[in-house]
């Protein structure tokens, strides 16, 4: 390929004269004294942007990289709009084990604090729930967390809250994007820590909160007398990430006995034991099965670097040899049951209110319904859930009460003083309804196929097709623009598609306008199609149903569903 070597030239010395981090203007300046054009054009063909959910990327020198300047640069946009949008703006700002967070952490605090904004930063890691909390507890106007969620090693990225606690929504993050998109190197400002200090601008997030969540998260438990004398042991794994401190603590507080993993246990950014921190993969699970084995746990939790999306494995048999992974549907389904059942006792006035995303599992829904709950699905994105959440703390609230939000991808909260995925809160719930169940004398295996009895069996599967390159992306809007010519009546897969919902039909109202389409067919099966927002991939999310009793000829035909449903979408 030729690059223009003047431009790139230009680029990469306007980033050096920017960057403050010495380290990432090193990488830059061998690169430009080697002439190493390839890796430059990588570094600065682009600018990593700050969309709706904030900025990530590789960690490096450049304007295509997560570093010190590119921080710097979308904090001096925020700070223009909290200035716009408050009298007396604040922040506050926490970070995970990731490599460079504390530093990108600090810096976006003394962007802040030079535009007059007061910070409260925390002095040690801390997980996305905490941070959600203490903006809502500090009330603050703002927060920020420095973390890539279960992204590899090498990325970074930066997260943006709002008064509520939940992620920037409309219109707040389409504003923050313009601003921050269109700062130049000479519009940002910054002082020194020491300056940043004295003038109050930069304090500590006070220990109090820390305790006021651990509190909070407690009173989360339905029954505690069950938890606190029941014998449990519980197998941990932070991933190296921010959960381990704050899990063990309330375990402990509990009585709980914990084991952890001890390879995963201290905070490390390069995530040395696993190719990819996310509970999600059997891989990164591994080793906290393998000690599951030994101590012979009743449950394995997990938390990705942020703590906020939990995974769960739990025994197989009686001798505690065997351990499977639940889904990320399987475990939003045992925790609605448990939690509507617990509530149903109390006799309360108020109806619950469970929120999912449109691409979690329907059964959440119909245990819910059944059991005298409201179920509402938004689009993909625990913001749109932390909206609904919020709607409460008007009229609706009245008659309505927030019992549970879910997303497939491993994201849980029954905590209403968090407004984002609560993996820490969720693993006291988890491990109260296994304790309940293991009292009834059952399994959380026997639990969940008692559920498929009663409801009928669910199962669902993601699949993420790839398309790189120029020619993907127009792969990508073919295939779009294809599932939008089909209608009610036309074949699909073998069956006949009996309804469709197309998320950018002006005309429709359920949800907000979305790049979605959604499919359901006669013979009960729903397909919900959508490209990603972040990479070259479109995902299809597919959810089968059947009666029980013919489960098992279900699953037999299953692996046949999915071969026609990848050929009628090539």
């Amino acid at each position: 390929m030729a690059y223009n070597e003047k431009d790139l030239r230009s680029k990469a010395q306007a980033y050096l004269a920017a960057e403050r981090n010495d380290l990432f203007k090193a990488e830059v300046e061998r690169e430009l004294a080697s002439e190493d054009w390839e890796a430059l054009f990588d570094r600065f063909y682009t600018s990593l942007s700050f969309g709706t959910a904030g900025m990530r990327g590789i960690i490096g020198g450049g304007t295509n990289r997560m570093n010190s300047f590119m921080v710097s640069k979308v904090t001096q946009g925020l700070a223009d709009y909290l200035n716009t949008a408050s009298d007396n703006p604040s922040v506050a700002i926490a970070f995970d084990s990731r490599n460079y967070s504390d530093l990108f952490a600090k810096q976006a605090a003394l962007v802040l604090a030079a535009n007059g904004v007061s910070v409260f930063l925390y002095p040690t890691l801390h997980p996305v729930p905490m941070l959600s909390f203490a903006v809502r507890y500090l009330q603050t106007t703002a927060g920020i967390v420095i973390t890539a969620s279960h992204n590899p090693a090498p990325y970074n990225g930066y997260k943006v809250y709002w008064r509520d606690g939940g992620q920037v929504t409309p219109p707040h993050d389409f504003s923050i994007a313009e601003r921050a998109n269109s700062v130049k190197a000479k519009d940002i400002k910054i002082i020194s820590e020491e300056s940043a200090r004295s003038k109050g601008l930069l304090v500590p997030v006070p220990d109090k909160v820390d305790e006021a969540y651990y509190h909070t998260a407690l009173m989360t438990i339905r029954r505690p007398a069950l938890v606190q004398d029941s014998a449990v042991t519980v197998v941990y794994t932070p991933l190296h990430g921010s959960g381990n401190v704050p899990v063990q603590t309330l375990m402990h507080k509990l009585g709980i006995t914990v084991h952890v993993v001890k390879e995963q246990q201290e905070p490390d950014g390069n995530f040395p034991t696993v190719p990819l921190p996310n509970p999600e993969h059997p891989e990164a699970m591994r080793l906290a099965i393998n000690l599951a084995r030994e101590v012979k746990a009743d449950i394995v939790l997990g938390t990705d670097p942020d703590a906020d999306r939990l995974g769960i494995a739990i025994p197989t048999d009686e001798r505690k040899k065997e351990y499977t992974l639940l889904t990320g549907n399987q475990i939003a389904v045992l925790l609605v049951d448990y939690l509507i059942s617990a509530d149903r006792e109390k006799g309360l006035d108020k109806r619950p209110l469970v929120v999912k995303s449109l691409v979690t599992t329907d059964l959440v829904a119909k245990i819910t319904e059944r059991n005298g709950g409201r179920c509402k699905d938004v689009l993909t994105g625990f913001k749109y859930i932390a909206e609904q959440m919020t709607a409460l703390e008007g009229p609706k609230g009245e008659s309505e009460y927030f019992l549970f939000g879910c997303e497939e991808s491993f994201g849980y909260l029954a905590m209403p003083a968090v407004r984002d995925k609560d993996a820490i809160s969720s693993a006291l719930v988890a491990v109260e309804m296994m304790s309940w169940w293991a009292k009834q004398g059952m399994s959380l295996k026997d639990r969940l196929e008692q559920i498929y009895q009663e409801y009928g069996f669910y199962t669902e599967l993601v699949v993420s097709e790839e398309y790189e390159g120029a020619q993907g992306k127009e792969k990508m809007a073919q295939i779009m623009a294809k599932l939008r010519s089909l209608k009610e009546g036309d074949a699909l897969a073998g069956s006949t598609i009996s309804s469709m919902e197309d998320l950018l039909d002006t005309l429709q109202t359920r949800f907000p306008s979305s790049d979605v389409i959604i499919m359901h067919l006669e013979n009960g099966e729903k397909v919900v199609v959508r490209p990603s927002g972040t990479e070259p991939k479109i995902k299809y999310y597919y959810f089968f149903t059947a009666p029980s009793e013919e489960r098992e000829a279900f699953e037999k035909g299953l692996e046949g569903r999915i071969k026609a449903y990848k050929a009628a979408f090539a």
